[in-house]
């Protein structure tokens, strides 16, 4: 079985630049594995504000990932300017994937791929539905409406 090429910006819907730091480097000169994911939930919880998404406070949605995974493509590193894309790759009514990329300064091939599966519960951690305005605004990234 062949290896799955990288993604391409054209593939997500949503972009967001997060910049790779000193620390972020680990012993062998480039990003340690654990940063990738802390830099994609960087990305995915900015993208959840900035659409309205409250993920804080006493009126916050509660979400928690279920699954996680990255695939690395190309190695990445310190200065690396990097942009986030993101999609949602499948949505239910309480749960949803996003896939999210990082491509390092201007290239248009992902280094690196991963996803994040959530689920949406309620005040004693069940898993409920989606509010309405969550549904639409997770679909306007949305690469399947499953």
């Amino acid at each position: 079985m062949g290896r799955t090429p990288p993604g391409t910006r054209a593939a997500y819907r949503a972009f967001r630049t997060l910049p790779t730091r000193w620390r972020d480097n680990d012993e062998y000169g480039h990003l340690n594995n654990a940063t990738y994911f802390e830099l994609f939930d960087t990305a995915v919880s900015l993208w959840q504000l900035e659409h309205g998404i409250e993920i804080r406070g006493p009126k916050a949605t509660r979400f928690l990932v279920v699954e996680s995974g990255c695939r690395y493509h190309s190695e990445l590193r310190f200065p690396d300017i990097l942009t986030a894309g993101l999609r949602i790759g499948h949505i239910g009514r309480s749960s949803f994937r996003y896939d999210i990329a990082l491509f390092a300064n201007d290239s248009d091939t992902a280094a690196a791929e991963g996803f994040f599966t959530q689920v949406h519960v309620d005040s004693s951690g069940r898993p409920a539905p989606f509010a309405p305005n969550v549904q639409e605004i997770l679909t306007r990234i949305a690469v399947v409406a499953d």
